[in-house]
């Protein structure tokens, strides 16, 4: 059976920490006790840790090595640039797409995104960071995607690291499956509900980004989100 691993909320030394939510769930829901032992992920690595003290909201371990041989290799990183659509659907888009493996999340401020939604958005990005975290414990990451402040696409579009592609619905010859670049990093661009203007598409194109298809269909926000960063994982391949 597969040991459950936890990302320590915070590392001293040999010790790590479960702090607040986390600490909760394993000491009341998961009934922890004293002695048990999960993976731990640290800054440095992940490292068998064993419970020597539980409280309702700190939960603390001894570390120690892993047994097994852990791979050392890096994988290249995806980055992405999600424009804010509808919460509870962007909720499961974070959460999906963390499973998949992207290294962060810029939720952007787009010319279609709702007005009433980019007034919420700060806010909201608290709960998109505890929803990556938890979706990245579940599948057994290093390290849960780091979750940015909402932006406006023109702030963001000038950060894109390594190969950087945004998705267009207006592009008919491009597929992202042919762009993709074996072993480097990528910053993808998915667009919102109804998709980048042509002003948008304009502004990407002079920062240098390419434009790409999914294909003849025309998919929900977080669907082409979640299908996009699959694709992009075959680099990692």
């Amino acid at each position: 059976m597969t040991r459950r691993r936890w990302i320590a909320d915070e590392v001293t030394g040999d010790r790590a920490f479960l702090l607040d939510k986390n600490a909760e769930h394993l000491s009341r829901v998961l009934r922890a006790q004293i002695g048990q032992q999960f993976e731990i992920a640290t800054p440095e690595g992940v490292r068998m840790g064993t419970i020597t003290a539980i409280q309702a909201e700190r939960v603390e371990f001894s570390l120690s090595e892993l047994s097994e041989a852990r791979s050392t290799l890096t994988q290249p990183a995806t980055h992405l640039y999600l424009a804010i659509f509808k919460f509870d659907r962007f909720d499961w888009a974070v959460e999906k797409c963390t499973e998949l493996g992207v290294s962060s999340i810029n939720p952007v401020i787009a010319k279609r995104t709702d007005t009433h939604l980019v007034g919420s958005a700060v806010k909201r990005a608290e709960r998109w960071g505890r929803i990556a975290h938890e979706a990245a414990q579940q599948s057994r990451r290093d390290a849960a995607p780091q979750i940015a402040s909402p932006e406006k696409l023109e702030t963001v579009i000038a950060t894109g690291e390594g190969s950087r592609i945004v998705l267009a619905e207006s592009e008919r010859q491009e597929r992202l499956s042919d762009l993709i670049v074996l072993g480097e990093d990528l910053s993808l661009a998915v667009g919102p509900e109804g998709g980048w203007t042509e002003s948008e598409l304009t502004l990407f194109r002079s920062r240098g980004w390419k434009l790409a298809s999914l294909g003849p269909t025309i998919l929900r926000a977080e669907t082409a989100a979640i299908a996009a960063v699959a694709i992009a994982q075959t680099r990692c391949r």
